[in-house]
């Protein structure tokens, strides 16, 4: 992997660490390269489709030779983030980061928001590679850096849209196939087609699948009104939906409640938090149930703080992700893991990939994930 530096930090001097204590896990470099994933399948959701994941593999070194990795997946249809603004933030700041000890994580993570707030998926990228790298060189497991709760998890699978000219066929089938791979929960996006085709659409799968729980994600797709008529007309059929995940608009704070109040099932906030004041709001406004905990929207640090602040408000957590490969996947697999107690679990992207330079991180059968074999950091390397 080529080195990617430019000059002019824009930091004080004192900001680094010039003969720390350790100066082992003095940050030495930061490396940076395209991660081009063809999808299987398209990963389509209520605004758009994505055909081939365009993300970042970021590498840093620490003085002892250690190396971590991190992924950036940018969703241009979700957050407007593409691979080449991320590319540009990581040489915007990843010149700054050299000299500074890793230890100070928390105190790099500001540095981050400060220097590149629009780009998050770029801070995730670089603080997972430098929890990893830390990790990696105290030869433990993010999994035991995080609390070591629980070693396995049960994640759900996603019934993407469709450009189909049957989506509703597309969709029994993309179930189907689900249910004979051992999966229990499905993760339906709605939101793309008219509000009657999307009723008879999830009606279908629940025919098609009669046993298996769902969660329906609209990523912020609808008003208040029809989140509620969709939930109205699928009937009996409510009664197995686990959770609406984001419904409305990101900044439709009431919507999230009131979708949850005349709906009747719980909602789960998602593009609505994207900072820890997100989260204060909604605990102001007293809901709704649940919170998505993605490292690509909030930095791999902030999603570890939000998660326990929110578990500590009495919001029930979930843990997703963009469409990104077992190494962001594992890592947040770590996190949710280690500190336990997450309700609905959303890692299921890397099966919609294709061949990539990776290998590791958690074991996978079906719905359930394996982590105990991971020994150093979250497992992955490059091959």
């Amino acid at each position: 992997m080529r080195s990617n530096r430019s000059p002019g930090s824009g930091l004080e001097p004192e900001g680094r660490v010039w003969g720390a204590q350790n100066v082992g896990e003095t940050i030495v470099d930061v490396r940076y390269v395209p991660l081009d994933v063809e999808l299987i399948e398209p990963f389509g959701i209520a605004t758009g489709a994505q055909v081939r994941a365009r993300n970042v593999l970021v590498e840093i070194e620490l003085h002892d030779g250690t190396v971590g990795l991190g992924e950036a997946a940018p969703f241009e249809v979700v957050s407007g983030e593409t691979q080449e603004l991320v590319f540009d933030a990581l040489r915007s700041v990843g010149p700054s980061l050299l000299g500074f000890d890793g230890r100070r994580f928390r105190e790099i993570s500001e540095i981050l928001w400060a220097r590149c707030p629009s780009v998050p998926t770029a801070i995730a990228g670089l603080e997972t590679a430098l929890l990893d790298a830390l990790a990696r060189s105290r030869n433990t497991s993010l999994l035991d850096w995080f609390g070591r709760a629980q070693t396995s998890l049960t994640t759900d699978i996603t019934i993407t849209t469709s450009a189909a000219d049957d989506p509703i066929a597309v969709a029994v089938e993309a179930a189907r196939r689900a249910v004979s791979d051992g999966f229990s929960t499905l993760k339906l996006k709605v939101g793309k087609d008219p509000l009657d085709v999307e009723i008879k659409r999830v009606l279908a799968i629940a025919r098609a699948a009669p046993q298996v729980r769902l969660v329906l994600d609209a990523n912020a797709a609808y008003a208040v009104g029809d989140a509620v008529s969709l939930l109205a007309g699928l009937g009996a059929v409510r009664e197995r939906i686990d959770t609406f995940e984001q419904p409305v608009a990101r900044d439709d704070w009431e919507g999230l409640i009131e979708v949850e109040r005349k709906g009747g099932v719980a909602v789960c906030a998602d593009e609505s938090v994207r900072l820890p004041e997100d989260l204060r709001r909604l605990a102001r406004l007293g809901g709704p149930s649940a919170i998505n905990i993605k490292t690509a929207k909030l930095g791999f640090v902030r999603a570890w703080d939000v998660a326990q602040a929110a578990r500590t408000l009495g919001f029930r957590l979930m843990i997703g992700g963009m469409v990104e490969t077992e190494l962001a996947m594992s890592a947040s697999a770590c996190l949710a893991a280690g500190l336990g107690g997450f309700d609905f679990v959303d890692l299921d992207t890397p099966l919609f990939m294709g061949e990539r330079p990776l290998t590791g991180g958690f074991r996978q059968r079906g719905p359930h994930l394996e982590l105990t074999q991971i020994e150093r950091g979250h497992g992955v390397r490059r091959v």
